[in-house]
């Protein structure tokens, strides 16, 4: 893969997102079934995978003060745009807010678990007024229209297959990761000054209003520094759960996303701008380091999918800690080593849905991530005689995303089997 491919693909994967990814990718189905059919919907059939309506179900819509799909598919219809993709809901007020719940009980809505399909991420939305249907689809990723119908004229239809997609994209390795934001332009890195704005921002916010489980703002409280310290430690994991609380609790904020995950946009991000800040990193060094981060999150998220069993914050942590070993000071090697350490570590953390507890597995993720990154420094790491590591970084890599996309989906259907029972 060329300069120019990583470069599209780094603009393609780290964009603006308000909300959990999820929900949001529904509101948008939603709402682009709504302005397809050209008035308001009198009934809404949702129908979504599995792997979908699980990371749905429990996390806060911003500015709602409510959970779940109904409030968000009730915005999406009443004043979602669909041009603004993953920021769909963006002009949600009080007002906007009041106008959906009333929605909600004038409109016959049904949501579903498709059980039949092969996509992990998959939208089914169908609409009905005045004698009139929009049918719109949404799959492989949060933002692929697959099909726009109304009535019986097929207005767009993209037949192509979510395999066939990875396919056609050319895989990444580690060493072309590492090459890339090590020796591109600087210029061509220079948007990711808005990464990092954006998402410190967002942990920011979450110090000074309470959001979720509030993890962040317990670790910046200097109430709570007698156990935990005021270290660089400390603050990383703050503002790395800080802005997953503000957005898993549902406030209207901004957050860069990666590969369709906020809290990985989160995770690749805010540990490495706190250590480079702590440690006073020229600014060269930290927007290659993000680059670094970043792109391994990409990388591995290409052959593990969009969304599967395993814990997104596993990826992200991956990524932020080869951004983390280079800010220390590390090599290529020594990206290696951090890499296999994180493979040996926090393999098998389940995901059960996008909810305000993510901001725990986030914290124990970047935990483990400034760990293994400091034992690599010093040369220290898992070898191919542990667990699933192999010596071959990218094949350890490899071993990790097959576990999560393949061996695990027996486990993904138990973890959304526990879920579903809970709200029967």
């Amino acid at each position: 893969m060329n300069d120019m491919l990583i470069e599209q693909l780094l603009h393609q994967e780290v964009v603006l997102a308000i909300g959990c990814t999820e929900p949001i990718a529904v509101a948008l189905c939603v709402a682009k079934a709504r302005e397809t059919l050209g008035c308001f919907p009198e009934t809404i059939d949702v129908r979504l995978s599995p792997n979908l309506f699980k990371n749905a179900m429990g996390v806060g819509i911003p500015n709602t003060g409510m959970i779940g799909l109904p409030i968000a598919i009730a915005l999406g219809a009443t004043i979602g745009k669909s041009e603004l993709l993953l920021e769909v809901i963006r002009d949600t007020t009080p007002a906007a807010v009041e106008q959906a719940k009333h929605y909600l009980t004038q409109t016959d809505m049904h949501i579903s678990v498709d059980y039949d399909t092969q996509e992990m991420l998959y939208i089914h939305v169908t609409v009905t007024a005045a004698n009139h249907r929009a049918v719109t689809v949404i799959s492989g990723s949060h933002t692929h229209f697959t099909l726009v119908q109304k009535d019986d004229a097929v207005l767009y239809e993209d037949t192509t297959s979510t395999d066939e997609m990875s396919l056609e994209q050319e895989p990444l390795t580690l060493r072309k990761v590492w090459e890339y934001a090590t020796s591109v332009p600087l210029e061509k890195l220079s948007f990711l000054d808005e990464v990092a704005q954006v998402n410190m921002a967002a942990a920011d916010l979450s110090f000074v209003k309470d959001s979720g489980h509030g993890v962040g703002k317990m670790l910046h409280d200097h109430a709570n520094q007698c156990i935990f310290g005021n270290t660089t430690f400390t603050k990383i994991l703050a503002y790395t759960s800080g802005a997953c609380d503000a957005r898993m609790g549902g406030q209207m904020v901004e957050v860069m996303s990666n590969s369709g995950s906020g809290n990985q946009g989160i995770v690749a991000t805010n540990p490495v701008v706190v250590y480079a800040q702590e440690n006073n990193i020229d600014h060269e060094t930290l927007l290659r380091a993000l680059a670094l981060s970043h792109l391994t999150v990409i990388y591995i998220k290409q052959s593990l999918g969009r969304l599967s069993a395993l814990c997104g914050c596993v990826v992200a942590s991956i990524g932020s800690c080869c951004g983390l070993t280079m800010l220390m000071g590390g090599g290529y090697e020594e990206i290696t080593y951090a890499v296999k350490n994180m493979v040996a570590n926090i393999t098998g953390m389940i995901c059960d849905g996008a909810k305000p507890g993510c901001a725990l597995k986030v914290t124990s993720g970047v935990g483990t991530a400034v760990l293994s990154a400091v034992l690599a420094i010093d040369h220290r790491h898992s070898n191919s005689l542990e667990g699933i590591v192999d010596d071959d970084v990218d094949q350890s890599i490899h071993n990790l995303t097959s576990l999560g996309k393949e061996a695990m989906r027996e486990t993904d259907r138990m973890i959304l089997d526990v879920m579903m029972k809970k709200r029967s």
